[in-house]
């Protein structure tokens, strides 16, 4: 079973949380200035958008990049747990089973919750 990296102590933890967060942070940025264009665009047009036969509508591209704003939005919420986890002192224990996460997973998703197990079975 895999365990957790030995070299990885809580300020290394943090400091890969937080490099993560604050990319998180850039894109959520991009991301809002992207549907503020795309909101503008839409206000200085009078298109029908609906059946343009250019490509995908306006009301589309709002969408698509508002799905991906909560999907940033919940990724940081995860990496604010996280960090709360390693202040607890609970960083790199799964919540379901109490069992290590294993360096593996944590370096592949470093807001990780629970282990392989217990991430591969089916929630109730």
């Amino acid at each position: 079973m895999d365990t957790p990296a030995p070299d990885a102590d809580a300020a290394d933890v943090r400091r890969r949380l937080g490099d993560e967060r604050e990319s998180a942070l850039a894109r959520l940025a991009s991301l809002t200035g992207d549907f503020d264009a795309v909101v503008a665009a839409s206000l200085d047009s009078n298109a029908d958008d609906e059946h343009d036969p250019e490509g995908h509508t306006i009301a589309f591209e709002r969408s698509q990049i508002g799905a991906i704003v909560t999907q940033v939005r919940h990724h940081l919420a995860e990496l604010d747990a996280a960090l709360d986890r390693v202040d607890a002192g609970a960083y790199g224990t799964c919540e379901s089973c109490g069992g290590p996460i294993g360096g593996v997973r944590l370096d592949a998703l470093p807001a990780a919750r629970t282990c392989i197990a217990c991430a591969g079975r089916p929630r109730a």
